[in-house]
């Protein structure tokens, strides 16, 4: 009974609190402060025609690079519990395996969407899209491949030198820009070029190869962790 008195409070609470920011809410009329200041001046000082990924990537560069190592921790944390749970396979039936329908659609489909995951981190500074995007498209595709066929199995150390690489070059990037520009990961270390080409925005579609790489190998080795490490019964049928 307590806790249901207490409940209600709560949910009051929170309901009246909800109500008074609506009922006070009103839109601007106009930007203002520091987004009025990104809208006026990123075109002309990054080069990006994508205002998103002038913010991320270069503005808040910090905060990127703070997700970035937030997905890497994720990425350790879930390796370290899913080896020491895996010390002993689960025995797994045999099961009926994928069609031949599903089995040829995957891989056909496989190479355009890891194509499509490059492209969209290669085009974040030109249209909607980035590093974390094309990433997940690129963990997408992977995930199914394991979907299809259970056995198959990532190569590690392409992953590992692929993640590595990607990581130290995004870090190398933006200290270019702390000492050679304005700041972390300023774009200014390479010539702005002219907007929409994809040679534009400085060093801005490097950075978002990086991310893009290592988000996608990351998150594929999440995948290949969650998945069971079983062996399969052998059965008689004389």
């Amino acid at each position: 009974m307590i806790k249901r008195a207490f409940a209600l409070v709560l949910v009051f609470f929170l309901g009246s609190i909800l109500v008074k920011l609506i009922w006070y809410w009103h839109p601007w009329a106009e930007l203002m402060g520091v987004a009025r200041y990104y809208v006026s001046h990123e075109l002309s000082e990054l080069g990006a025609t994508n205002l998103v990924t002038a913010i991320v990537v270069t503005y808040r560069g910090l905060d990127t690079l703070g997700e970035v190592t937030v997905l890497f921790l994720a990425a350790t944390g879930v390796s370290i519990l899913f080896k020491q749970s895996h010390h002993h396979p689960v025995p797994l039936h045999p099961e009926r395996p994928s069609s031949e329908i599903l089995q040829t659609a995957t891989q056909l489909l496989t190479p355009f969407i890891i194509m499509f995951g490059v492209y969209i981190f290669i085009n974040g500074h030109l249209t909607p899209g980035g590093g974390f995007q094309g990433g997940a498209v690129i963990a997408s595709a992977v995930l199914l491949l394991f979907l299809t066929f259970p056995q198959y199995r990532l190569n590690h150390k392409i992953l590992k030198i692929i993640e590595s690489i990607s990581g130290a070059t995004y870090v190398f990037i933006g200290l270019l820009g702390l000492f050679l520009a304005g700041g972390f990961l300023d774009n200014h270390i390479i010539a702005l070029g002219t907007p929409g080409r994809i040679l534009s925005a400085g060093a801005i579609p490097f950075i978002y190869l990086c991310i893009g790489l290592k988000v996608g190998t990351e998150l594929s080795n999440i995948l290949e962790h969650m998945r069971p490490r079983t062996f399969t019964i052998q059965t008689n049928d004389n």
